[in-house]
């Protein structure tokens, strides 16, 4: 393998300055001739330049590179966040770390340090949805952090991209109720994250402005799985009064709540009604399709790495120690809206 050539080399053969080189390589030579910028790119071409990453990093401080932690990539809500995360950083310059944790705690607080060790320049980071308090290892983290799909108070987090749960909780409901289904029943995947908490409100807000007790015997807390769908949906079919609609808190959930309904041979939606949470490539593959309530999951990853960035490039998060954290994480907060999608899985 040939060794690559070095920026002093490409100033020899160009017959140009190191500074020279060094400005067109980086983009910051708008104060040079279109003719010494062609001859420099071409030469670095030929002979194969490639940039001392590590070198740079240490004069700069910074790698360009961001990490992204995510519960579960086999969730198909999670891979669509990943892409936009990824597409915005590519067009900003930047390359993408991925972590996947499980849902698993011990994962995630290693994963942070793995990060800082990597001298990644800031994390965007959804957590467990088992995270209830304790976060040691974002306390010690020495890198801003952004919080996509999630929200936890933290010294280091800089900002959020969430969407609006608890109004598209609220949508699902309401428009089972509005089809005139009466026993509503909600398979959660967890009640404690911020995300799950808003769903579970949004709920129970549609409940109660029709009046409707809100019983706990139809409120199902689990994981966001499609297997606890299964289980979550034969304990409801067990209530001597079964739920004559439900509302999932992701399609996953939904999907396998359709599957275990069909295999007691109740028909969806004549029977039992079903909506689920995200609109996920599978929601409309599904049979019968499924009612869900839409998130920009794609947008969400898109505008989180470009908030996330956009502070890194400001040097506004130079220090995330620094007293003006919890203004900038205020200041960084987008709340992103959801859709109703109405297929076949509702009358």
């Amino acid at each position: 393998m040939k060794k690559s050539i070095t920026i002093k080399e490409i100033a020899e053969k160009a017959q140009v300055s190191i500074a020279t080189v060094s400005m067109v390589l980086n983009k910051k030579d708008k104060k040079i001739s279109q003719a010494t910028r062609e001859k420099i790119l071409i030469i670095a071409e030929k002979y194969n330049y490639t940039p001392n990453t590590m070198a740079r990093s240490l004069i700069t401080k910074q790698t360009r590179t961001i990490g992204l932690i995510i519960p579960d990539i086999v969730n198909p809500f999670f891979p669509e966040i990943a892409r936009g995360v990824e597409d915005k950083a590519s067009e900003l310059g930047y390359s993408v770390i991925y972590c996947n944790t499980d849902d698993k705690i011990k994962r995630e607080d290693k994963y942070i340090n793995v990060l800082t060790e990597k001298m990644v320049d800031g994390i965007i980071f959804a957590h467990s949805s088992d995270r209830q308090m304790g976060f040691d290892s974002l306390d010690r983290c020495k890198v801003p952090i952004l919080l996509i799909d999630r929200d936890y108070e933290n010294k280091n987090v800089i900002g959020r991209v969430v969407v609006d749960n608890k109004k598209g909780a609220y949508m699902a409901t309401s428009y089972l109720l509005d089809r005139g289904y009466k026993k509503i029943a909600y398979i959660a995947g967890s009640i404690t994250t911020t995300t799950a908490i808003g769903r579970l409100e949004g709920y129970n807000q549609a409940l109660t402005e029709r009046k409707l007790v809100i019983d706990n015997r139809y409120i199902k807390v689990g994981e966001y799985k499609m297997q606890w769908g299964m289980q979550a949906a034969e304990q409801l079919l067990c209530e001597k009064e079964p739920a004559d609609a439900i509302f999932c808190g992701n399609d996953l959930i939904a999907i396998g709540a359709i599957k275990k309904l069909k295999e007691y041979g109740l028909r969806v939606p004549e029977d039992i009604g079903i909506v689920g949470f995200d609109d996920i490539y599978l929601a409309s593959l599904v049979e019968p399709p499924l009612t869900t309530i839409k998130q920009p999951n794609y947008e969400m990853g898109f505008k989180a790495a470009e908030l996330l960035i956009k502070n890194l490039e400001k040097g506004r998060v130079n220090s995330v120690k620094n007293e003006n954290n919890k203004i900038l994480a205020k200041e960084n907060n987008i709340l992103l809206p959801t859709e109703l999608i109405i297929r076949m899985s509702t009358k």
